[in-house]
């Protein structure tokens, strides 16, 4: 060690407190019994240390990028924060840097994981990506809110899609581009030829296919990580509470009031988030119905409309690539509740008119006497409304 170096080892040994791992055990250990967030601990190692474990409850920042990122994982430069790294050496420079940017309660960890791991210490083993996952994900682990940690939440995520028509084909490539792990499809219906306008996942020559079957080819082309669930069948009541009950998120992709219905219901007894969108020649919706905690499908239409005035997209037409803004949107949806990370569309509809270019928004409340979610709501016993839509009841794509 050079002089410089001797000399900077002074200036942080001077300010950055040092514990033992006995100590540090100790308050972790009733930091962890009494449910509190008093300490933060550091890893500051590099990745592949990491990779080969590290201190239960450890976030991982390297050294390397601990002025860019520390402010994320402790914005409360007043909090304890405790580092470590192999053998105590780069924690206490570490440690050093933190003082200097302003935080006041920072310890360094003497002898560092390996005194702690030596002495018979609790160590996580982490899952890892593998290097070819690393390659195809890299984009996402270098956004902080994703990450590998991330990364695994999708790789573990199942998200269903109903109907694999003008919403769920978007919805589909991009989900399964973005490495969500099991794909669930329930659709019955083949592949036509007018789809090819807008059910981007379908292709000429899959033209009588069934869609679900369609899809999964597309799927397993686009990311062999991704495991397809397909479903031969129409969503009913005989069938909607087993198949959703496999799946964390529910895109909708149906275009009729009958499944809505069914669906909303099943998902406010399962306990399940639903992306519902729709479209209808130049505008779309979207919003996200999490169960007991926004307003569910009912409190916004507690009837359906008259089957004249609710037209199906065969019907009405739709512009082509509509559906792809409304369908990446419900992904975007979609990855947010995986990752558990900023503001989904609970309570909140997301209205876009292409025609004008814009977004606009409004605030949606759950109905205290809703029949489904309110306070004396009986979601199991409630009709789907089979005989009165434009739409048999069936699960129909939007056109």
């Amino acid at each position: 060690m050079g002089e410089a170096s001797r000399e900077l080892m002074r200036q942080a040994r001077a300010q950055v407190a040092e514990w033992t791992t006995a100590q540090a055990s100790e308050v972790l250990a009733r930091q962890r019994s009494d449910g509190q967030n008093d300490l933060v601990l550091v890893d500051v190692r590099e990745k592949n240390e990491w990779d080969e474990g590290y201190i239960p409850g450890a976030t991982h920042v390297p050294k390397g990028y601990l002025e860019q990122r520390i402010e994320e994982v402790v914005p409360d430069k007043s909090q304890k924060v405790l580092l470590y790294c192999a053998g105590g050496v780069r924690s206490m420079y570490a440690g050093l840097t933190l003082k200097q940017m302003g935080y006041e309660n920072v310890i360094s960890l003497a002898g560092g994981f390996g005194q702690w791991k030596n002495s018979g210490l609790p160590v996580v083993q982490p899952r890892t990506l593998s290097q070819a996952q690393l390659k195809r994900y890299s984009r996402h682990l270098l956004v902080p809110e994703v990450g590998e940690q991330g990364q695994l939440k999708l790789l573990d995520a199942r998200v269903l899609l109903i109907g694999a028509g003008g919403l769920g084909a978007p919805a589909a490539l991009y989900l399964a581009a973005a490495g969500v792990g099991t794909i669930g499809i329930i659709d019955l219906d083949v592949v036509e030829e007018s789809n090819l306008q807008r059910q981007v996942i379908h292709t000429t020559g899959r033209v009588g296919e069934y869609k679900a079957e369609s899809a999964r080819q597309a799927i397993e082309a686009l990311n062999p990580d991704v495991k397809v669930v397909t479903y031969l069948d129409r969503l009913d009541e005989t069938n909607v509470a087993q198949i959703i009950a496999d799946y964390d998120v529910i895109i909708d992709g149906t275009d009729n009031f009958p499944t809505r219905y069914l669906l909303n219901d099943a998902s406010l007894i399962a306990r399940k988030p639903v992306i519902h969108g729709s479209v209808f020649r130049f505008e779309g919706q979207l919003t996200v119905f999490k169960p007991y905690e926004g307003p569910c499908y009912r409190c916004l239409y507690p009837e359906p409309p008259p089957a004249e005035l609710a037209p199906s997209c065969a019907e009405a037409g739709v512009l082509g690539v509509l559906p792809g803004v409304i369908g990446l949107l419900q992904s975007v949806e979609a990855l947010k509740l995986i990752l558990g990370i900023g503001e989904p569309l609970v309570g909140r509809m997301m209205m876009y008119d292409a025609l004008a270019g814009e977004f606009s928004e409004l605030s949606l409340y759950r109905d205290p006497n809703c029949p489904a979610c309110g306070e004396h709501g009986h979601p199991e016993d409630l009709p789907i409304y089979a005989d009165v839509c434009a739409m048999p009841a069936r699960v129909a794509v939007h056109a």
